[in-house]
């Protein structure tokens, strides 16, 4: 396959490069039933919202700082840019931090959405920023949640906190936006950066109201990882968790089988009608960026072109491959690059 720095791959050609192994793949249930099912699976009692939220203006932006309840005892921590200019509604983007960030790592980027006339906002996902005590800058609560979550014996109160309970919250935040008079409940939408792309599409694929996607880093297909015995950067996330798995398995050291475990658990039917390659059908017609690197080992390349070439597939069959779009930035491995920032707002800022 051919890679070309900061231009994006023609659809048919990275179609055709993926059918063969695309071909390989299980056979996932319809569109709208693993929406139902993701639903189904992430449901909880609904409570108010209560939002709260201070407000800071400059010449250049309205800055509010606040929070919303996505469940009884979730408190969902908010940043949100709002443009100077103009006298709404405003179209709005949510826009996720990787494992370890929190939402103030997105400030750039708001502000540039806020620019271009478009609100911008920012969360803390689940154990990070201000959702762990101190507001500390890591991942060890995290690491400790997804733990805890694995050594659960009641079904009835697990938890989901690698990845899906914060898809939850993103579901909470978007039915926020959509109340908000000063919000284009038409023009909402989403993206993210690793554990925060991963959100998105957990999240956006089963929410028609996200109109405009934006993955970055964070394509790929955990099956494949899983068959392809190329895990472990992804169980790097949250090692401490598959330690501790390992070690109630009875092994020494992580393998297949103990990571699938925990995969198993903590985010149901992942490596299924869950996995990536299924949710991206989801989302056409919907406009969809999908950026990335060649040598990203959280995200590899082959299974990340199986997950395109599914999202093509669907596409293609509602006529709409003008709406999706892919680059990979050659050579470079887990990192998100100056000219895929760019061409993330260019897409919010062409399509919303």
């Amino acid at each position: 396959m051919l890679f070309k720095t900061r231009i994006l791959y023609p659809a048919i050609v990275l179609w055709l490069c993926s059918l063969a192994s695309f071909a390989q793949q299980i056979n996932y249930p319809p569109a709208d039933k693993v929406a139902a099912d993701f639903k189904k699976l992430l449901e909880r009692p609904r409570v108010s919202l209560n939002p709260a939220f201070e407000v800071t203006k400059s010449d250049s932006v309205i800055i509010e700082h606040g929070f919303i309840y996505s469940e009884k005892n979730e408190r969902v921590p908010m940043l949100i840019y709002k443009p100077v200019t103009g006298t709404g509604p405003y179209p709005a983007v949510i826009f996720l931090h990787g494992t370890g960030g929190r939402k103030e790592d997105n400030k750039k980027i708001l502000y540039q959405l806020a620019k271009r006339g478009i609100m911008g906002v920012a969360v803390d996902a689940r154990f990070h920023g201000e959702r762990i005590a101190g507001g500390a800058h890591g991942s060890t609560e995290y690491v400790a949640a997804a733990t805890a979550a694995w050594e659960n014996k009641d079904k009835a109160r697990q938890t989901h906190p690698f990845l899906f309970d914060t898809a939850f919250d993103l579901w909470r935040v978007t039915d926020y936006l959509a109340s908000r008079p000063d919000v284009d409940a038409n023009r909402i939408g989403m993206g993210g950066i690793s554990m925060g792309g991963i959100e998105t599409w957990l999240a956006a694929s089963a929410d028609t109201r996200i109109k405009v996607i934006v993955l970055d880093i964070s394509v790929q297909s955990f099956k494949w990882s899983l068959d392809n015995d190329k895990w472990q950067a992804r169980a790097g996330t949250i090692q401490g968790a598959h330690l501790q798995a390992a070690k109630d398995l009875g092994d020494s050291v992580l393998n297949k089988r103990n990571v699938k475990a925990v995969w198993d658990k903590l985010l149901p039917n992942i490596t299924g009608e869950f996995d990536c390659p299924s949710m991206l059908r989801l989302m056409a017609p919907r406009a969809l960026l999908i950026v990335g690197t060649e040598n990203d080992p959280n995200c590899p390349l082959p299974g990340a072109n199986i997950a395109y070439a599914s999202a093509m597939q669907s596409y293609a069959s509602k006529k709409a491959t003008d709406k999706i779009n892919r680059d990979v930035t050659p050579k470079l491995f887990h990192t998100s690059t100056p000219e895929h920032f760019k061409m993330t707002l260019d897409w919010f800022s062409k399509w919303l």
